[in-house]
C-alpha cells in the first residue's frame, strides 16, 4: 500500500510538473478603451475589466511581452496559462481608462507606440511624459512604425518607417523600450514576405493582429495575436481565446500574404504533426472552407469565393483535450 501511495504521489507530481511549464502563450491585443465613436477598435471598460478580474481570479500568469517572446526563442518553459496584455497605437484612453486598472492589480502590459502623433502633441494620443508614467508601473512600450502607413501597399521607405520611430522611442522613454528583442507592430496588422524579411534584416521581431496562440514553433515574424475589440471579446470567446493551444503544424506552404487576381482567392496548404478529428477552416467572416485532405495529415484550403479587399484570414481549429481547441490564422492582404 505504501508503495502504491508513494507511485501515486510521485505520478501526480510529474503529471503537475508538465502541466506547469509550457512552451506557448497567448497574446491580446486592444485599441481604444470606453470610445464608443470607434466600435471597430474599441473595448468598453466593463467588459475590460471583467477580462482582467477573470485572469487574476482564475490564476492566469500575465507576463510582459518581450519576455515571453524571448523565453520562446531561446527554447525556455513558461508558466502554465501564459497570457500577454498588448495595446497599439497609443491612444489618450489608455492612459485615463486602462493604464489605474493595469496599476491597481500590478500587471505588465506592451504599447505599440507610431511616434508621429506623439511628436505633434495630438490630443488623442499619449503623451511623452505619460508613458514615462506608465512605464514605473508596469508598461514596457515597442514600435508600431512612425507614421501608421499601409507599408504593403504603398511605396513608403520602410527602414525609415521603423527606425524614425525607434530611435524616438529610444530617446524618449529610455529602458522601457523593448530591447531584448526588439518588436515591431505592423501598421493594419499587414505584412508580406518583403516587409517580414527587412523586419528580420533590422534584428526586430514582427508582431501581427491576426489571431492565434504563439509557441516556440511559431514565426517569428509574424507572431499572432486575438484581437478583444469590436466584439471579438466577449467573455465566452475570451475564455475560450486564452485557453486555445498552437495548432500542431510540420509546415504551412504559401507562407506570403499577397493576393491579387492572379491567386484570388489563394491556396494554402497545411501540414500537421498528427492527424486531428473534426479539423475545420473558416474566412473571417466565418464562413466554412472547402478542405481537400491530400493525406491524412497534409490538407489544402481555399475559399470558394474571391476575397474582398482589404484582408482576410483563414482561421483553422481543431478540438484539443479538457474542452480546448488548436487555432491557427493564416493573414491574406487583398490587392486592389
Amino acid at each position: 500500500m505504501k508503495i502504491v501511495l508513494q507511485y501515486f504521489v510521485i505520478s501526480c507530481l510529474f503529471s503537475f510538473s508538465l502541466l506547469a511549464k509550457q512552451q506557448y502563450a497567448v497574446i491580446l491585443q486592444y485599441h481604444r478603451f470606453d470610445d464608443e465613436r470607434y466600435p471597430s477598435t474599441n473595448i468598453s471598460m466593463k467588459l475590460f475589466t471583467q477580462q482582467i478580474e477573470y485572469l487574476i481570479q482564475y490564476n492566469y500568469n500575465i507576463l510582459p511581452l518581450s519576455k515571453v517572446v524571448r523565453f520562446l526563442r531561446e527554447n525556455r518553459s513558461l508558466p502554465d496559462k501564459t497570457v500577454v496584455i498588448t495595446i497599439d497605437d497609443a491612444y489618450k484612453t489608455v492612459y485615463t481608462k486602462a493604464y489605474p486598472l493595469l496599476k491597481k492589480h500590478h500587471l505588465p502590459y506592451t504599447v505599440f507606440v507610431n511616434t508621429m502623433p506623439i511628436e505633434h502633441r495630438s490630443k488623442n494620443y499619449l503623451s511623452w511624459d505619460e508613458m514615462r508614467e506608465m512605464g514605473k508601473h508596469g508598461a514596457e512600450f515597442a514600435n508600431h512604425s512612425y507614421s501608421h502607413p499601409y507599408l504593403v501597399r504603398k511605396r513608403f521607405d520602410m527602414t525609415q518607417e521603423i527606425q524614425k520611430a525607434q530611435e524616438k522611442l529610444e530617446k524618449e522613454l529610455g529602458d522601457r523600450v523593448c530591447s531584448e528583442p526588439k518588436m515591431f507592430a505592423y501598421p493594419f496588422g499587414e505584412y508580406d514576405k518583403k516587409l517580414m524579411d527587412l523586419v528580420a534584416k533590422l534584428g526586430y521581431v514582427g508582431i501581427a493582429q491576426n489571431s492565434g496562440p504563439i509557441s516556440n514553433k511559431s514565426n517569428f515574424m509574424a507572431l499572432t495575436r486575438f484581437p478583444m475589440s469590436g466584439g471579438y471579446g466577449v467573455m465566452d470567446q475570451f475564455v475560450v481565446k486564452i485557453n486555445t493551444l498552437p495548432l500542431p503544424l510540420q509546415s504551412v506552404e504559401n507562407e506570403d500574404t499577397l493576393v491579387d487576381e492572379s491567386n484570388n482567392p489563394p491556396l494554402l496548404t497545411l501540414t500537421l504533426q498528427q492527424p486531428l478529428k473534426a479539423f475545420q477552416c473558416f474566412n473571417a467572416n466565418g464562413q466554412k472552407l472547402a478542405m481537400q485532405w491530400l493525406s491524412d495529415t497534409k490538407v489544402t484550403i481555399q475559399s470558394a469565393q474571391p476575397l474582398l479587399y482589404p484582408r482576410n484570414h483563414y482561421t483553422c481549429t481543431a478540438p484539443a483535450e479538457d474542452g480546448r481547441w488548436y487555432w491557427y490564422s493564416h493573414l491574406w492582404v487583398v490587392l486592389k
